[in-house]
């Protein structure tokens, strides 16, 4: 009996990392209901809000009136930002700031609204003051915010990889940079572009830069099926420069600049790259199905045991 346990375990432990690439961050409110849970790392497809939103509202309208605790208003104000009703949530922040004044979460929440609402003096204002209270929050990436922001006062000539993110990927078919950490920055481009995308929809010129740099920063760190993804985004968000081709091109096939010195097995292996999150996938499908097999199997001795 023993040894099938371990049989349990073991099968366990070979798809638990597989499994675990399929959870992305997940935000609980106040009143513990989760807002959303992010699926899918490297492809930024914005948050899956739930629909009933106003439900969620009163619950935590409830909250605030059992306990005085501001973070009920503060996710209530976030509730109203999602559901469009920037100049409410802006209020409501407004009057969380004259009770407590620097909570982080106030002034980040209020900078979004006054973005979405067209002041971006204002809300370059407050994601200044949101990142001297809390440079970390956000991965550390509300630096990023603060360039869009200040391009979007200074017009579209600054919509630059340059300026936005301090970088440029060429114009080359295969995109280069000097910078060696491109995973910190890849994560923090994540983040920014997850959010924003939550809110803008296509077309939008930043929006379109941003995901284009994230597809190239993709696919110089290797990871060719989110490059693509990135890149077919990019070109919905409204990027349209003759390299976008491309980059599409080289991220939905192997790479191959000289079929001379490049072997089959490379090839292979490229193709394989591309497929690997499907496979994993599938075999965490299989492996909870033959867990499930086992357990039923062995069900009357299994039980017993753990009782």
């Amino acid at each position: 009996m023993r040894k099938i346990l371990l049989t349990l375990v073991f099968i366990f432990s070979l798809f638990t990392p597989s499994l675990a690439c399929l959870n992305g961050d997940t935000r609980e409110l106040a009143n513990k209901l989760t807002l959303y849970t992010d699926q899918e790392y490297g492809v930024p497809y914005g948050h899956d809000f739930p629909k009933d939103l106003d439900y969620i509202i009163l619950s935590l309208e409830k909250g605030y009136k059992k306990t005085k605790d501001l973070d009920y208003l503060s996710d209530k104000g976030y509730i109203l930002i999602i559901q469009g009703k920037y100049k409410e949530a802006v209020e409501l922040y407004k009057q969380i700031e004259s009770i407590k004044p620097g909570r982080y979460s106030t002034a980040s929440n209020m900078g979004t609204a006054y973005e979405l609402i067209g002041d971006n003096k204002e809300a370059l204002k407050w994601i200044e003051k949101s990142i001297a209270i809390d440079p970390h929050s956000h991965s550390g990436s509300e630096w990023i915010h603060v360039n869009i922001l200040k391009a979007k006062l200074k017009g579209e000539k600054y919509y630059t990889s340059d300026f936005l993110i301090g970088k440029d990927f060429g114009k080359g078919k295969y995109p280069k940079t000097d910078t060696e950490d491109l995973h910190a920055l890849r994560k923090m481009l994540y983040y920014q572009l997850n959010e924003r995308i939550s809110f803008v929809k296509p077309k939008d010129k930043i929006v379109a830069r941003l995901l284009f740099d994230l597809g190239n920063i993709s696919y110089l760190v290797g990871w060719k099926p989110d490059a693509y993804a990135n890149y077919q985004l990019a070109k919905e968000y409204g990027f349209d420069d003759l390299v976008l081709k491309e980059r599409l091109t080289i991220s939905k096939t192997p790479d191959i600049k000289n079929e001379t010195d490049y072997s089959e097995e490379q090839i292979k292996k490229e193709i394989l790259e591309l497929n690997l999150p499907r496979i994993n996938l599938y075999t965490s499908i299989l492996a909870l199905i033959a867990v499930a097999v086992v357990v039923f199997l062995f069900r009357k001795k299994v039980f017993p045991m753990l009782k």
